[in-house]
């Protein structure tokens, strides 16, 4: 006996399937244009955005140190105080330093003074050389008149030798005339040996002054060393005051009225206002970044938060190789590992709450590499 199916068994091996609903043709469309619309997304902008989240805020800081030792007098900054540029923050005593610098000024005046003395010394010895040179133009014109009475007296005892011989002149005569050669020869010779004299003086004055001018020159580099050690004392009485060479936020401070500082200990640090970003990026990823390049920042700390930015540098060298152990792969075992690139993000100005951002927060960095 044959059994017939029931007409609900007839439907259900039906060879035709039932209408799919419009609900489920509603999701599928809608998950196809959200789909095609990440599709979209991806190829037009997803595809050029790379991002990191090794990445930390930075600022120049500044940490302040004295150039001089001393005990300080005046402290004027407080923690996490705002400083302007200029500002004086703390105060060294300034006793010792202020009998330096009136140390140094005496000894710039004995040095003037000791550069006028060998001045006018020079100057009176240009005088002297000037008389001596007189002297010895008269001591050649005695030279001169004495040779000339010597010559005469030599022909007129000559003239008397003749007249001698012809019995002319007497012997009283002759002797007379040899006695005023005589006379006239060692007149000339003693008016030689001044003349002799007075170069040889001039010369002496020339060697003195050689020597005046050679302590002028001593006298003026004393008093350039003089001068030199007053404007080094004159900084150090300025470096009494200890100020800030930026303007920022006071952190880290360590000093205290009464407290002796050494030169180049560190008493506290000033954080800049300005701040940027370091995302260190793989170095897979860095292939089309270029300078100018628009970044947007993500704050952690401020739920999120986004920043425009823009790429203004690249590391010259990896992270790694500024280590103070760089990696040495030429030791037998080596493994691979992706390095780290270091780029600068500038922060564009005028943005809300960028005033609150800190150096240290952690921040998440996407460049468009497609655009800018």
């Amino acid at each position: 006996m044959t059994v017939q199916p029931t007409p609900v068994q007839q439907r259900a091996i039906s060879p035709y399937r039932a209408k799919p609903r419009p609900r489920t043709i509603i999701a599928i469309v809608l998950l196809a244009l959200i789909m095609l619309a990440w599709g979209i997304y991806w190829w037009t902008t997803g595809r050029w955005l790379i991002d990191t989240d090794d990445a930390y805020v930075r600022a120049d800081i500044v940490t302040l140190a004295p150039r001089i030792s001393g005990y300080l007098t005046e402290v004027n900054v407080e923690d996490n105080q705002q400083v302007r540029a200029g500002e004086v923050l703390a105060q060294i005593d300034t006793r010792d330093y202020q009998a330096k610098v009136c140390q140094a000024a005496a000894a710039v005046r004995a040095a003037a003074a000791e550069l006028s003395v060998q001045q006018a010394r020079i100057f009176s010895l240009q005088a002297r050389q000037i008389q001596q040179k007189s002297r010895i133009d008269d001591a050649q014109a005695a030279v001169r008149a004495a040779g000339a009475e010597s010559e005469r007296s030599a022909l007129e005892e000559r003239r008397q030798v003749r007249l001698m011989s012809q019995n002319v002149s007497s012997m009283q005569q002759l002797e007379a005339a040899k006695a005023e050669m005589n006379k006239t020869a060692a007149n000339l010779a003693r008016a030689q040996a001044q003349a002799l004299m007075s170069k040889q003086a001039l010369m002496v004055l020339a060697s003195d002054r050689q020597a005046a001018e050679a302590e002028l020159v001593k006298a003026d580099a004393l008093q350039s060393q003089a001068q030199a050690m007053l404007n080094l004392a004159r900084i150090n009485l300025g470096s009494t005051q200890i100020k800030s060479p930026i303007a920022g936020t006071a952190g880290e401070r360590t000093l205290r009225v009464g407290q002796y500082v050494e030169v180049g200990s560190p008493l506290l640090a000033v954080v800049p206002d300005s701040v940027y970003v370091i995302a260190n990026f793989k170095e897979t990823q860095i292939d089309l970044m270029r300078i100018g390049q628009t970044a947007e920042v993500t704050v952690d700390a401020y739920d999120g938060q986004r920043f425009n930015g823009t790429v203004e540098s690249f590391a010259p060298a990896s992270g790694a190789q500024f280590a103070l152990l760089p990696p040495d792969n030429a030791t037998g075992n080596f493994t691979k590992i992706v390095q780290r690139m270091p780029v600068r993000i500038r922060l564009n100005k005028g943005q809300a709450r960028l005033g609150e951002i800190r150096p240290g927060m952690s921040v998440i960095v996407t460049v468009d590499t497609h655009h800018g």
